[in-house]
């Protein structure tokens, strides 16, 4: 990439055009290695289950540390929470089918939208042992965020999580995101302090942090084992640092 992003600057700009106020429908979104289903508990539950809850169990638990729900005693109380989860539509849910198994094993939602303010959070994202660190999960939060500012036309979308959670916060770093600053005593989950450390892409800083997302998901960026030969996280890392690679 020979682009970078430039700094951030404050602004008191007129919007023109204003965003076009388009609210995310439930529609699938498909990928080269991924696909992102509107969640459907009849569909997904007993996938959603099995790549959730089946395993060593020190280990499953973890999906769950930092989110406000999770694990779940059975898997009628799993199918449950999906179906509550399906009917809302702030957060609107996604299933993640990973496209090696056929199989969903993870999930994603668009939440805390405003279309007329053209902002929209990419929030309540877990993913199963199986598709943990994937070049699958990596598109299908790409497929999410690519939706988000191509087709609906929103200029920021946001990523925020507990301030601990420093797996999350790599996460968003690698997929392109700022950091923007921690709201320290923000919320309370699961009777603990969270401290939120919020992150976000704005839309004028998407075409070259697209262009990598393209750059690292093309087939020929992986051996014959599926190792990555360029990383993703440095390129991105590279935009914001001001260093083009």
């Amino acid at each position: 990439m020979s682009e970078t992003l430039g700094e951030r600057r404050l602004s008191g700009d007129v919007v023109d055009p204003l965003p076009p106020g388009l609210y995310p429908a439930r529609i699938p979104l498909d990928g080269r290695y991924a696909r992102v289903e509107p969640l459907h508990p009849i569909d997904h539950a007993q996938e959603l289950w099995d790549a959730s809850h089946d395993g060593p169990k020190d280990v499953t638990d973890r999906i769950w540390d930092y989110l406000p729900y999770g694990p779940f005693p059975s898997f009628d109380t799993f199918r449950a929470w999906l179906r509550t989860c399906s009917a809302t539509a702030d957060p609107t849910f996604f299933a993640i089918r990973d496209g090696r198994t056929g199989k969903a094993a993870g999930m994603a939602s668009y939440l805390n939208i405003r279309p007329s303010d053209g902002v929209i959070e990419i929030g309540h994202i877990w993913l199963a042992p199986s598709l943990q660190r994937s070049r699958e999960a990596t598109e299908a939060l790409y497929l999410l965020i690519r939706h988000a500012i191509d087709d609906l036309g929103y200029r920021r979308v946001e990523w925020k999580c507990n301030a601990l959670n420093e797996p999350s916060r790599r996460a968003a770093v690698r997929l392109g995101f700022a950091y923007e600053g921690t709201f320290y005593r923000h919320v309370i989950v699961k009777g603990r302090n969270r401290d939120t450390a919020w992150f976000s892409i704005l839309a004028e800083e998407w075409s070259p942090i697209r262009a990598n997302f393209e750059a690292w998901l093309a087939p020929e960026n992986f051996d014959a084992d599926g190792r990555q030969i360029q990383s993703l996280g440095a390129m991105n890392r590279a935009l914001r640092e001001g260093h083009p690679r």
